[in-house]
């Protein structure tokens, strides 16, 4: 496990150039030096000289960071900030009271149950459900193997994960499902790698057997799960199942005519494939929001502790979202659809019915599907 000393050169490699204030979400909001990331390394820097003690002064300063990645890909020195802003939190949570009680909250006992809670309560609830198949269907031998990394969130709401099942059951695919933990984002967030460290290892097990694709849902899942492996590793490949069904030979016919924008999740690298997939939909517009790659600002437990900051940069994003004139917006990311809600909610237009939020996959589920050969 690193620690901060470590990191000792790359944050003497921080030439306090400043132009990660330029992407930084969260300064563009404060004007604080210390939320971004020069000012941070300052202060990391004088933990390792021992003039400063990691505690919560720093602990404070290290949860005002969204792990966009923003200023990781504008750093002209290359710096990896994001890793070296989990292991100092590591180093500060482990002397506060809040950073045990997140360790205990996040420990197998407590939310691993739960996960397995839900998991137990959604296999109960399907043996209830009527699922009337649309017809048999069997991958044939050269069938691309997809193992489906679902996430957390499916495993306590499974809309999105039946809507994926639905579209693929026709498909020249194979679903291999596995009995993943947690991606391990949260415990990052918080400092706690031991956590980490365990979900971490019981995923890279499973992932070990032959297969084309890890297919995900979720961007921020699949970045996470991208982060196990050294960069000079043999990686394996990841697609989102938007991404996939662009590849498709398929359309989605929708009853009536719809204006669709996109929020791109920070942790989505690249949107390239949505002209492509949205290009097999019929009746839908898509408009490109203004700043439809910035930051929604909800990044899980960043908008419990700083709930004013996360608000502003989402009440941005739900302006841009209305002044594009769409009346549904979609996404690739559970979390980023709380930060849009989150932000409608800064305006005051929840009860107002402003434009829809759901995940890609939801919204191309409610179309009629045509497979073609």
């Amino acid at each position: 496990m690193n620690k901060l000393e470590d990191f000792a050169d790359d944050i003497n490699k921080c030439s306090k150039c400043g132009l990660c204030q330029s992407v930084c979400p969260v300064y563009k909001i404060t004007g604080n030096d210390c939320a971004v990331s020069r000012g941070k390394f300052v202060m990391l820097d004088g933990i390792l000289k021992g003039d400063l003690k990691p505690g919560k002064n720093i602990e404070k300063y290290l949860d005002m960071c969204l792990k966009c990645g923003k200023c990781t890909n504008f750093c002209p020195s290359g710096i990896d900030v994001c890793e070296i802003f989990h292991t100092a939190k590591y180093e500060c949570a482990k002397n506060t009271f809040h950073g045990k009680l997140e360790k205990f909250l996040e420990s197998d006992f407590v939310f691993g149950n739960f996960l397995k809670i839900c998991k137990a309560a959604k296999k109960l609830a399907a043996r209830f459900t009527a699922n009337t198949p649309r017809k048999n269907f069997f991958p044939s031998k050269n069938a691309q193997k997809l193992i489906y990394f679902k996430g957390c969130v499916n495993n306590i709401l499974p809309k999105v994960e039946k809507d994926l099942k639905e579209i693929f059951s026709k498909l020249d695919v194979e679903i291999v499902e596995c009995d993943f933990e947690c991606c391990g984002l949260p415990f990052l967030s918080s400092g706690n790698m031991e956590r980490f460290k365990q979900v971490k290892s019981k995923n890279l097990s499973l992932m070990d057997c032959d297969f084309d694709y890890i297919l995900t849902d979720c961007a921020s899942c699949e970045s996470t799960l991208k982060s196990y492996f050294n960069p000079n590793d043999n990686l394996p490949e990841f697609i989102n199942a938007a991404e996939f069904l662009a590849g498709q030979n398929i359309k989605f016919r929708f009853k009536k005519q719809t204006k669709v924008t996109f929020h791109k999740p920070c942790h989505l690298e690249s949107s390239e494939f949505l002209q492509t997939l949205f290009s097999k939909c019929e009746n839908v517009e898509y408009v490109e929001m203004n700043g439809f790659d910035e930051c929604c600002g909800f990044a899980g437990e960043f908008a419990l502790k700083n709930p004013k900051i996360s608000s502003e940069i989402a009440l941005k994003k739900a302006k841009n979202i209305l002044e594009s004139g769409a009346d549904i917006v979609l996404t690739t990311c559970p979390a980023c659809i709380l930060g849009i809600l989150n932000g409608y909610r800064a305006m005051g237009i929840l009860h107002k019915n402003p434009p829809k939020v759901m995940n890609i996959i939801e919204f191309l589920a409610k179309s009629e599907i045509i497979y073609q050969d």
